[in-house]
């Protein structure tokens, strides 16, 4: 039996799964925390992802491995690949300024939508480039190579020390700001633009299958990918599918052929890990909402499920605006939440419940317009995350988005994305191998548009603000 390990450093922890490489069965795993904050040494990672290898057994019986890592941090080498600095996460915000003044140096956003399909936002690895270029001229200067946290993890685990060996793949390039997802290049000039002229070394793209390196012990190394690319391997989603992720925020993406070009910046034209587009719209309000809502009830979760559910669709016509922390989906971060329709007849805790999920839900619906709307098909919905615990939103979930919802059983699928990468990159077939995620539940449910409708014209209220 043939065994790969897929890693996943994500914001909060480094994680390792080690699966048969034919079937996908998860032989051991274990997981290690990173430090907190935006501003993090990379040799934590490293750290991190030792301790858990070693947690996990070790990897001396693995034939291949693959990283899959957070989008968009900014890892700076100096010319012996030493770290200059402390890498900034996707979530910094120091650079919001920086993506004000890049946006406009282009000459708006429909030029950087035009030419990488990413509108500039702070999360994005151009603008953090901006900002280390205008506050820390220095350490621009040292910089030698630019890569992101999934590269540097899979350079690190070759033993290598030159930066000429870094290596990443189409999805986390796509987030950076400086690569275009549908022509698959570099555009350096972007790159030139956000160091004011600077041109360090970028690590070299590899194809969905392709090998970075072996580790010392000979392991084959695959081509990694970013947290959202690999949750949809792992998660096995092709075209027509989207993924609705309701965690701390909320995230939907959908497998397409469709390079995305979306000069609001909502959609993020990303690529995924197969050779396909992934484009992207990420909010900042998901899972939250509902702990917001139980607490306001003060109540668990299990009850605001039952209160959710005994209220009939759209809440008595209540409905709830969801941008508790401002939104950025639509760009928003002024924003608060608000809850319309309020009237002596249906101020109850069940349609408060009911217009919580719906509200949330419909907020979804809003990002799928969105990527629906730059041609990418939208048939089936794979809702995870740990807002998919709640009975109410599976329940609720079809009948607000007007589509069948599967949901899969609770797992590491950004890890086991990685690790189905390493097998496939093991294996060179033709397409990734089928395995078989375990029991998936399927929800379907009339569709409910005047719920949509509501919160159309709630959420239009918000928008003039």
């Amino acid at each position: 039996m043939s065994l790969v390990a897929g890693i996943d450093s994500s914001t909060q922890s480094c994680k390792v799964v080690i699966c048969d490489a034919e079937d996908g069965t998860v032989i051991r795993s274990a997981s290690t925390p990173h430090p907190d904050g935006t501003e993090i040494d990379p040799r934590h990672w490293w750290s991190a992802l030792q301790s858990a290898i070693s947690a996990a057994g070790g990897l001396d019986d693995v034939d291949a491995v693959s990283v899959a890592a957070q989008q968009h941090g900014m890892v700076c080498l100096d010319k012996s690949g030493s770290v200059v600095r402390d890498a900034l996460l996707w979530n910094d915000i120091r650079s919001a300024a920086s993506a004000v003044d890049l946006t406009a140096e282009l000459g708006g956003p429909e030029q950087w939508a035009e030419r990488v399909g990413v509108v500039p936002v702070a999360s994005i690895t151009a603008t953090k480039l901006r900002w280390l270029a205008d506050e820390e001229p220095g350490h621009a200067d040292a910089t030698a190579a630019v890569c992101l946290p999934h590269d540097w993890l899979s350079w690190r685990l070759t033993g290598s020390t030159d930066i000429a060996d870094l290596a990443t793949d189409r999805s986390d390039a796509s987030g950076t700001g400086y690569f275009s997802a549908q022509t698959d290049s570099y555009q350096h000039d972007l790159l030139e633009l956000a160091l004011r002229g600077r041109r360090p070394v970028l690590p070299k793209v590899l194809g969905p299958r392709d090998t970075a390196g072996r580790m010392p012990a000979g392991a084959i190394i695959g081509p990694g990918a970013g947290d959202n690319a690999a949750a949809a391997l792992g998660l096995g989603a092709g075209p027509g599918d989207c993924v609705i992720s309701l965690g701390t925020s909320g995230v939907v993406s959908a497998v397409g052929d469709a390079a995305p070009h979306d000069p609001e910046g909502i959609v993020a034209g990303f690529a995924d890990a197969t050779g396909r587009q992934l484009p992207l719209v990420c909010t900042l309000n998901g899972a939250p909402v509902l702990a917001a809502t139980a607490a306001m009830l003060r109540v668990g979760f299990e009850e605001l499920d039952r209160l959710a559910l005994s209220a009939p669709a759209g809440a008595d016509g209540l409905t709830l605006v969801p941008y508790l922390e401002g939104e950025r989906s639509p760009n928003l971060p002024g924003a608060n939440g608000a809850l319309h329709g309020v009237t002596a007849r249906n101020f109850s805790s069940a349609n408060v419940a009911r217009a919580a999920v719906e509200g949330l839900l419909a907020s979804m619906a809003y990002c799928i317009d969105k990527i629906a709307g730059q041609g990418v098909e939208v048939d089936r919905v794979i809702l995870i995350g740990g807002g998919a615990r709640s009975e109410a939103v599976r329940q609720i979930a079809p009948a607000v988005l007007g589509r069948p919802v599967d949901v899969p059983p609770p797992a590491e699928y950004v890890a086991l994305g990685a690790a189905r990468q390493a097998a496939w990159t093991l294996g060179h077939q033709d397409s990734p191998p089928p395995w078989v995620l375990g029991q998936t539940s399927q929800y379907t449910a009339g569709a409910t548009p005047e719920v949509i409708a509501r919160y159309r014209a709630a959420q239009s209220l918000t928008l003039g603000q």
